[in-house]
């Protein structure tokens, strides 16, 4: 799909509908095996919230892979964000 996105120049859609499919795809395969899909808001800053205090920051430039806090937390970026998104995740469920 991002092949075709980018050479025919079919624009957003192409790309979307992709997207759109895999989601399919997946709750498809999830549902068989008893398990559930759950979509966290695409706005959740889960990149700038601190998995350990909860603490979000404002600023957080793509370049910094290393996730610094205040509370002496530091992590890789994207450990962090995967915490943060597992963590809503149940929360949206009504576990955690």
């Amino acid at each position: 799909m991002k092949e075709m996105y980018e050479a025919l120049r079919f624009g957003k859609s192409v790309h979307d509908n992709g997207w759109g499919r895999f989601i399919r795809f997946l709750q498809y395969k999830l549902t068989e095996a008893g398990k559930q899909l759950v979509k966290v808001d695409k706005w959740f800053p889960s990149s700038k919230t601190c998995c350990v205090c909860g603490k979000k920051k404002d600023e957080l430039a793509l370049s910094e892979r290393v996730y610094l806090c205040e509370c002496g937390n530091i992590m890789d970026r994207d450990q962090n964000a995967a915490i943060n998104i597992r963590q809503e995740g149940l929360r949206v469920l009504g576990i955690a």
